[in-house]
């Protein structure tokens, strides 16, 4: 090989490991702000529960398939929870933009706010309700 052959090699490989670094970067940068984003907010949410025995609600909307899951698992563990649908005007779309979220869904479960259907999150805030209901 000539040594312009070589050159030319070696400039192809470092362009394609710019090109890879870039992408690679690109794709980690995309979940940073999800891995800095904490699983829960901690508040006093009582005024946003329809009563004094409703430790649950769900802000969420009746076409997203991730409310649809909080649904499901809530229903499917005999959860009593407050279903506020956000798509309509009123308090309950009142209340869900007081949090500023902009995605769905928001579930309350005694003094956490969760955004999106964390399941691991959802258990731990339902299992640190238990205790409080056996006193």
């Amino acid at each position: 090989m000539n040594s312009t052959r070589i050159k030319q090699i070696k400039t192809v490989l470092i362009y394609a490991a710019i090109l890879g670094l870039g992408l690679g970067v690109g794709r980690i940068a995309t979940k940073v702000p999800q891995w800095l984003t904490p699983a829960y907010v901690e508040g006093n949410f009582q005024s946003y529960y329809p009563d004094a025995s409703t430790k649950v609600v769900l802000y969420g909307t009746k076409t997203c398939p991730y409310c649809q899951l909080t649904r499901d698992y809530l229903s499917e563990h005999n959860i009593p929870y407050a279903d506020v649908d956000v798509s309509h005007a009123g308090k309950g779309q009142q209340d869900y933009r007081s949090f500023g979220e902009t995605a769905v869904p928001v579930i309350l479960i005694g003094n956490r706010r969760i955004t999106g259907f964390k399941l691991p999150v959802i258990e731990a805030a339902l299992d640190q309700l238990k205790p409080a209901a056996r006193r």
